[in-house]
């Protein structure tokens, strides 16, 4: 039998009230016009980089928030400020949990990942209903090359040099919302140069620390934004990338493998 666990370092916000549809189509990269099925979105900064991303579904006149339990705090505050008059309330969900399971059998009432549907399915569930399963999901998200949360840097990220078009997370056909003039003219400038790729460690040790550099040859590529034992993640200029050619990338001397995720197969 198909079961579920829980993502013990996930957490829940709710936003509801009269006007929490206006509110946060206003201000997220995605268009909530789709929340109903589940989508996956960002909270930028006027510049257009990455402040908190989330998963949001719309569910018993409420939109309910999955984000990163360190981050849930400080992304209540940032829409508290936004709230000014609107009608609406920002609240966390203590009584809720993130569920997950590779087998969509085991929540039928749970929707498919957004992002990628190799991530498998979420639901919002009552929080003590199942095991941890949190170390097992990094597993899987790591396996995908799939970046979330501490992943981007916070106030560090253009939304699409971290990927969140090809994650399903940017919406170009909504109205305005906050970091919108910038995402855009990236878009159609076609100025988004990096990508955030996952990086390996060619040996047993695991990959130098967040802020080393990655090079190849003469050639600087990126810079490590997070570590998990020998994987990690780091922007990487892709023309340079191209540019070095077969000239091996090392991070402090370190020998480390850049892998370019199935899913960014569009980006130049």
């Amino acid at each position: 039998m198909a079961e579920f666990t829980i993502l013990s370092d996930r957490a829940v916000l709710s936003v509801s009230g009269a006007e929490a549809q206006s509110f946060l189509q206003g201000l997220i990269t995605n268009d909530t016009a789709h929340a109903e099925q589940g989508l996956y979105a960002a909270l930028l900064t006027p510049q257009g980089k990455i402040l908190f991303d989330f998963l949001l579904l719309a569910r018993d006149g409420a939109y309910l928030i999955d984000c990163a339990a360190d981050q849930r705090a400080a992304l209540q505050k940032r829409l508290t400020l936004y709230r000014l008059r609107a009608k609406v309330e920002v609240a966390p969900r203590d009584d809720l949990a993130i569920a997950w399971a590779k087998d969509p059998a085991a929540l039928p009432d749970g929707y498919t990942d957004p992002r990628l549907p190799a991530l498998g399915t979420r639901a919002f569930v009552p929080a003590g209903s199942g095991a941890d399963g949190s170390v097992a999901y990094l597993a899987h998200r790591l396996s995908l090359g799939v970046p979330e949360s501490t992943d981007f840097g916070q106030d560090r990220m253009f939304a699409l040099d971290a990927g969140l078009e090809e994650l399903h997370g940017v919406s170009f056909n909504k109205g305005c919302y906050v970091g919108q003039e910038l995402t855009a003219r990236m878009k159609h400038r076609s100025t988004a140069r990096k990508r955030l790729l996952l990086v390996e460690s060619a040996g047993d040790a695991p990959i130098p620390a967040p802020g080393t550099a990655i090079s190849a040859g003469d050639v600087e590529l990126g810079t490590i934004v997070s570590t998990y034992g020998r994987y990690g993640f780091a922007p990487i200029r892709l023309d340079r990338l191209a540019e070095a050619g077969a000239a091996p990338a090392t991070a402090d001397g370190h020998p480390v493998m850049l892998h370019k995720q199935a899913w960014l197969s569009s980006a130049q």
